[in-house]
């Protein structure tokens, strides 16, 4: 019995820490009203879901044979629309920390963007998970061919989780829009990876989504709270109308993705004593040199930031060191938290 209140004990401990990095990563850094974005307790129960993701077993000649779960990672904010690649900074890392968490959890993982972005993606892919992370690119639906669409179906239904990280979302129009209201389904940006994730979901594939401004893909969850923001201009043509099952609102998606990589990491330690609080944390996270390689590699690609439209070292605005700062206290309360 007393073993028992000490997993419950731990269990509220991880739920209360959790709660914390929601708190680090929702402080509203860019000045956009996101706060009103944020939905109680879901970083919490996304954690939930990425690091209890169960073991597949399938049988053959030579007895039962246990495949790790597929977590597809859907990314790409193609917002620089006059620039070739028009991707932004907000994006690739926390895809890549995602991608990190992923692997350090026992799960196999492929990114999916638009053909637009392959350039800063494989960059981002190369540059921190190299050949364990496969990279899968879509053109805009009007170039979709039949195997395009094969490809798409097949990688619907061999998901086990969809985790969208700062990824465009169709408003109610079906268009997907910049903050400035932007056409970039018009501009023949935007691939229609939103089937996918409506493909999976109808199986019952569970949809997790980090977003900072409304109009990325799962944040139809609050889509009143998008309408009645006054913060959020033209909410009503931007605002993404496809909601996830857990939606995790951030300052910066980025942040929202360390922060999604570390609550799993503390899930996942309550459960499997094979390596330590500390030591499933450090898997799951990256460090600081690893991000800043990861967006000087990002911009050489040709990466820009989506507010400045700069090719530099910053997002959404802000200096890098910024988001170093949210690591950095994701990574110190993580780490003050020991189990009972």
């Amino acid at each position: 019995m007393a073993h028992t209140d000490s997993s419950n004990d731990d269990e509220a401990a991880v739920v209360e820490v959790i709660n914390t990095l929601q708190d680090i990563i929702g402080t509203d850094a860019g000045g956009r009203g996101m706060k009103s974005l944020i939905v109680p307790g879901d970083l919490v129960d996304a954690s939930r879901v990425f690091a209890k993701l169960p073991i597949t077993q399938k049988s053959n000649n030579q007895g039962a044979l246990a495949i790790a779960p597929l977590v597809l990672v859907v990314s790409g904010f193609p917002c620089c629309v006059q620039h070739d690649p028009p991707t932004e900074t907000d994006g690739p890392p926390g895809t890549m920390a995602i991608c990190k968490a992923a692997l350090a959890l026992g799960y196999r993982v492929k990114v999916v963007t638009d053909d637009c972005n392959r350039v800063v993606f494989q960059a981002a892919v190369d540059e921190s998970h190299g050949d364990l992370v496969q990279l899968v690119t879509f053109p805009p639906e009007p170039n979709m061919t039949t195997d395009d669409q094969a490809k798409l179906k097949e990688l619907a239904n061999e998901a086990n989780l969809i985790v969208a990280c700062e990824r465009a979302g169709p408003g109610k129009d079906g268009h997907c829009y910049t903050m400035r209201a932007i056409d970039m389904t018009a501009k023949q940006l935007i691939a229609p990876i939103h089937t996918l994730v409506e493909l999976a979901m109808s199986h019952g594939t569970p949809f997790l989504a980090i977003g900072d401004g409304g109009n990325e893909l799962g944040m139809g969850k609050v889509y009143a709270a998008i309408l009645a923001n006054p913060q959020i201009q033209k909410g009503e043509t931007i605002g993404a109308v496809l909601a996830a099952d857990h939606l995790v609102a951030a300052s910066v998606s980025n942040w929202g993705g360390y922060a999604l990589a570390a609550g799993a990491a503390l899930v996942r330690a309550t459960e499997d004593n094979t390596k330590t609080v500390q030591e499933w944390v450090e898997a799951c996270l990256p460090t600081e040199a690893e991000e800043m390689a990861l967006l000087a590699k990002c911009v050489a690609a040709g990466c820009r930031d989506g507010v400045s439209g700069l090719m530099e070292s910053t997002v959404d605005g802000m200096p890098l060191e910024r988001s170093l700062e949210c690591l950095r206290n994701i990574r110190q309360t993580c780490l003050s938290f020991s189990l009972l």
